[in-house]
C-alpha cells in the first residue's frame, strides 16, 4: 500500500525549497480553493471550475518526478468485484436509512418520478464529475504531494479530510461528513490497489447510490440555499 508514496518520495526527494514549494500548492488547492468557492458561490459556474481543476491537475502531473500517465489506466478494477459488491451493498443500506431518516418524503423520487433525470444522471455522474474529481484527489494528491506526510495513513487521513473540505461549499453536514468518509474509502482503494480506476468506480458507484435513494439534494448545487 505504500508504494505509491515510496515511489514518489524516492523520485522526488524533495530538497527543503522544494518542499516548501509544495506546500504551498497544497494549501492553495486543497484549503484555499475550498474556502474561495464557499466565499464566492453563486457568482461561478462550478463544473467549468471543476474541469479547470482537473486541467490544471493534469499539467501539475505531468511535472511530477516518477508519474507517468498510464498508471492511470492500469491496477485492478473488475478483479475486486468482492470489493465493489460489499461496497455497493454497505452504500445501499447506509443511503437509504439516512434518506429514510432525513428526507423521506424524497426516498426513491428520481426512479420512480423523473426515470429521465434519474437515467441522465447515472450516465454523466461518472464523466462529468467522478473523474475530475479522482483525478484531482487521488493521483494528484498522493503522486504529488505525498511526499510532504510521514506515512500511508497519514496521507489517507489528510485525503479524506480534503476530500470533505471540498466539499464545504455544499454548507451541509450530511454532505461534508460523507464525502470525508467515502474520500477515505477511495483513497484506501487507489493506495491499497494502485488503481486509479477502481477508486473512480467505487466513487461512481457511491454517487449514483446517493442519487437513487434521495440524498441527491444534499449534493446537487443547485439546491444550496445562501
Amino acid at each position: 500500500m505504500s508504494e505509491v508514496l515510496t515511489s514518489s518520495a524516492a523520485a522526488a526527494a524533495p530538497t527543503p525549497a522544494r518542499r516548501a514549494r509544495l506546500w504551498a500548492e497544497f494549501l492553495a488547492l486543497f484549503v484555499g480553493t475550498p474556502l474561495l468557492m464557499v466565499a464566492f458561490f453563486g457568482q461561478y459556474p462550478l463544473f467549468p471550475v471543476l474541469i479547470g481543476l482537473s486541467g490544471a491537475s493534469v499539467i501539475l502531473l505531468a511535472f511530477t518526478p516518477g508519474f507517468r500517465f498510464r498508471e492511470l489506466i492500469e491496477g485492478p478494477v473488475l478483479y475486486e468485484w468482492r470489493l465493489i459488491l460489499g461496497f455497493s451493498v454497505l452504500v445501499a443500506l447506509a443511503c437509504a436509512a439516512v434518506a429514510l431518516i432525513m428526507v423521506p418524503e424524497r426516498f426513491l423520487e428520481l426512479p420512480r418520478h423523473r426515470p429521465e433525470l434519474w437515467l441522465a444522471i447515472m450516465l454523466a455522474y461518472p464523466i462529468a464529475s467522478v473523474l475530475p474529481q479522482e483525478l484531482i484527489f487521488r493521483p494528484l494528491f498522493f503522486r504529488r504531494y505525498g511526499v510532504l506526510f510521514p506515512n500511508v495513513g497519514t496521507a489517507v487521513v489528510a485525503n479524506a479530510a480534503a476530500f470533505g473540505l471540498g466539499h464545504l461549499f455544499f454548507l451541509n453536514w450530511i454532505t461534508i461528513s460523507m464525502t470525508a468518509i467515502g474520500g477515505a474509502v477511495f483513497a484506501w482503494a487507489y493506495m491499497r490497489h494502485r488503481s486509479f480506476l477502481l477508486a473512480c468506480l467505487l466513487h461512481a458507484v457511491a454517487g449514483q447510490i446517493v442519487f437513487t435513494t434521495g440524498l441527491g439534494i444534499f449534493f446537487y448545487h443547485g439546491a444550496i440555499m445562501r
